[in-house]
Formats: structure tokens, sequence, C-alpha cells
């Protein structure tokens, strides 16, 4: 266990004494230097009431020699909570120390063995179970689903992910290497966007360097000119035609070329990259739809808007800047906010959302069906549509239960006068279940695949673009620019 940073023991401590015992004392004539006396070693977390890594030595060693002694597998698990940095900057450290405490009873109720449960480090615990790993991947789903249960402290609901790794022994190494693999694999899981489990590989020792070396890369990608907005046309349900177009982030690294914002956007997030990425992703889709104005295109552009960015103070002020310096009419500009962030029933969430509502912004609710909505909370909203996970338009052509969630998604919104949006159709008879139940607007790669700002304003400006598809008019009308405010 000691090889790896975090998992360095009492037996290296132990080494080191008795090899000092067999060096010549060369200098004994010296006073030795007066040290104030060792804190005591910290074995029981104050705030959790769980072993600490120190205090887990003991137990983990004895769980490795039975395993040993047995010829029987042991797992361990390493869940570490996702972006808990950014809960502690929006919310403060006293509610993070909160959400971890309950989080620490949830974990000792999931685990077999309560004992062999312990806070490995800030916001990561190390779990032990008695098995391979067929054992382990049913125990990682059930520390995901008691994370994945609201924390409530006080009057604030938290909604919070996390990663767990999985290493099974001896399957993944000696028992020196597995603290090390372990954590390798619940990285691999945040560097995947989360919320899920990773078992341990060879390989990913690799994809971790690869990882911090695209972080690195991240850092200047900006200045560098290496991001790029594409842009996907949303469709008319009924007449087929465009009504707008959503912006979605292309990094094209100069070495390993377009890199997927499924792998860089948790890096992003991981290195507290997102907020200047994100400012970015507004500043360039305000200046695009301003220039596609400027052209006679008039269309309302949407934008994914982060967690970070709903978090902080001056979101709202950047996009009001942003707006007025491409005199553009806010309603003609959507802020998409996935599900799970919008029912964040918190202070700083429901302000944002006030503010974005003053403001007059187009507000789309993202990946709607995919977390645990509360109608009360969605009817205070300022939103204007929904937009519906293309994990149920992918199975609407064949799942009666994919059928009858969508079409309770629209009857949800039919009666708080929301429009609905159904993202990812890419086959015919999806285009024809999601009219049949009514929903409003479309994208996925039947229509359009994403493509860049120019291809987008040739493409719209080409009449012999899909005879099923033609633009409004309106989108080439000229009009009047209200500055807004």
């Amino acid at each position: 266990m000691a090889s790896h940073p975090k998992a360095s023991g009492g037996w290296l401590a132990s080494a080191w004494t008795a090899a000092r015992r067999c060096v010549p004392a060369f200098h004994t004539q010296q006073a030795a230097p007066v040290r104030p006396p060792a804190a005591p070693v910290q074995t029981v977390d104050p705030l959790t009431g769980l072993p600490t890594r120190r205090g887990m030595m003991s137990a983990l060693n004895s769980a490795f020699d039975r395993a040993d002694a047995a010829s029987k597998p042991m797992s361990l698990l390493y869940l570490g909570i996702d972006e808990f940095a950014d809960l502690n900057n929006a919310y403060g450290h006293e509610l993070g120390d909160a959400v971890l405490s309950e989080l620490a009873k949830r974990l000792a109720d999931c685990a077999p063995q309560r004992h062999m449960v312990s806070r490995w480090a800030g916001d990561e615990f190390l779990l032990v179970v008695n098995g391979d790993i067929e054992l382990a991947r049913p125990a990682a789903s059930a520390l995901l689903e008691a994370v994945a249960r609201p924390f409530v402290v006080g009057s604030t609901e938290i909604a919070i992910s996390a990663s767990v790794g999985i290493a099974s022994y001896p399957r993944h190494g000696a028992r020196h290497l597995m603290a090390g693999n372990v954590v390798t694999a619940m990285r691999n899981a945040k560097t995947h966007g989360g919320g899920a489990y990773a078992e341990y590989d060879v390989r990913m020792g690799v994809d971790v360097r690869e990882q911090q070396e695209l972080a690195r890369d991240l850092r200047t990608a900006v200045q560098k000119g290496e991001l790029e907005l594409y842009y996907q046309p949303k469709i008319d349900a009924r007449s087929l035609q465009v009504t707008a177009a959503e912006a979605l982030l292309r990094w094209h690294h100069p070495r390993h070329g377009i890199v997927s914002p499924s792998l860089f956007i948790p890096i992003a997030e991981r290195h507290r990259l997102i907020g200047d990425i994100g400012n970015w992703v507004l500043e360039e889709a305000a200046r695009q739809a301003g220039a596609w104005r400027d052209a006679g295109l008039r269309m309302r552009v949407a934008f994914n808007v982060s967690a970070y960015q709903m978090r902080q103070d001056d979101f709202a002020d950047r996009l009001t800047q942003a707006l007025k310096s491409n005199r553009l009419q806010p309603s003609r500009f959507t802020c998409e906010i996935t599900e799970t962030v919008a029912m964040e029933d918190t202070r700083v969430t429901q302000e944002a959302f006030e503010r974005l509502r003053k403001l007059g912004v187009h507000i789309s609710i993202d990946d709607f069906g995919t977390g645990h909505s509360s109608l009360a909370l969605l009817r205070r909203l300022p939103a204007a549509e929904l937009k519906i996970d293309r994990s149920f338009v992918a199975d609407v052509a064949t799942s009666a239960e994919a059928r009858s969630i969508i079409k309770a998604v629209v009857q949800v919104a039919r009666a708080l006068s929301l429009r609905v949006v159904a993202e990812g159709v890419e086959k015919p008879e999806q285009l024809d279940e999601l009219v049949l139940l009514g929903c409003d607007e479309l994208q996925g790669f039947l229509f359009a695949r994403p493509m860049s700002a120019r291809s987008l304003g040739l493409w719209a400006a080409d009449a012999k673009t899909a005879e099923a598809m033609a633009f409004r008019a309106s989108l080439f009308r000229e009009t009047i620019v209200k500055l807004p405010g």
C-alpha cells in the first residue's frame, strides 16, 4: 500500500528506523536538536466518525492477509465527490461538511462491513468488499444511488454526484499497488463525466498522464484560438423549418485534432478552467448571433450554461454586456440549463434565474427526464421550453415506456405553457412518433450535423437545401434591434 503517495503507512517509518540503526553515528558529539513532541496520530475522523487513512491501514492489511490465507479475492472501492470544491465555494464549508457527514452515514449503511469504510482524503472514501469484481460492481452501484439522493441541509437541498473506482485483489495487482490503482480508476470515471464507476485497467495510468497534458494545453486554448463553436439547427416539428441553432463547443488540439467535449469539459471543471471557457462561449455565441443578424439571418442562438456559471454572481451581468455589445434582443438568445442544475432549490441558483427572467432571455431546461424534477419548483422557473434527453428519443420508436415518458413530459409542458424540444433525432420513424406525441421542435442528425458558423450560413442561404426543409422567411428579414435594458 505504501508505494502510493496517499497510502504511505507505518511500515515505511519502521523500515526507516531499522535502517538508521545500521548506520554508524559519525557525529555523536553533536547534540540532537530539540523537537516538540509529535502530534498524536489521528485514527478517527472527527467530522464523519469513520476511520482515517491511518486508522484504516491496520484493518486493510489484515484484510489482505485474510484474502491471501483463504486464497480468495477482495476488492477496493474508492469514491470521490464530483466538483466538491465548487460546492464549497458556492455554499460554504459548513454546508459542505454537513454533506460529507451525511454521506459518510449513507456509505456506512451500504457497506457489507461497516468497519471497512474510511474517509481516505478530504472528499474521498475507501471501502473494502470481500469478493471479486462481480460483487464489487453492485456495491459500486449502491454507493452511486446513495449519493444521488438529495441532501437536505437546513432549508437547502443539494444534489451531488460521485465517481467510484474499483480494483480487485489480486486481479488488478499486488497489494502495495492496490491503493494507487483504485484511485486511478476513480479518476478515470471522473474524466469521463463522473456519476459512474470505472474498473481499473492497466492502460488507465497512461490515460491519467494524457489528461494532465490536456489540462495543461487547455489552459492556453482560448488565447491560442483553438476553441470553436459549431452550430446544430433546431427544426419546427410540423413545418420542418429551421427556427434556431445550438452552439456546441469544439477544441482543435494542435496534436490530437478535434477533442470531444465529453473528454475536455470534465477536465476543465476539475482544473477550474470552466469559468474562462464558459465566458468565451457566451461572448462568441453572442458575437456570431450579431454577425448573422447583420447578414440578414435572424435566428435564435442557444448555448449551454454550466453549473459553475449559474453560481457566479456576475453571470447575468456578463450576459447583459454580451447582448448589448452585439445589439441583440434578449429573447433571441437561449440559455440551456440542465435539469439537475435547474432543480437546485438554492438561493444562488434561484437568484440567477430571477436575473435571467428580468433580462428577458429565453431559458431551456436541458436533459429533461434524467434528474429529479420538482413540479412546484419547475412551475416557478422562468423557463420557456423543456428539452427531452436523447436517451428517451433513441427508444421512442421501439419502446412503449419511452413513448409514455415523452407523452407525460409534453402534458406537463402544456400545463405550464412550455414548448418541448426533442434532441438526438436520427431516424424518420423517431420523427413520426415525436410529431404524434406533440413535440414542438426537433434536433438531430436526421436534419443536420453540427457545422461551423460559415457552413451554417452557406447552408441557410443555399436554395437547394434539403427539399423537406426551409428557413422561415422571417429569419432573413431585416429587424429593428432594441438594446436590452
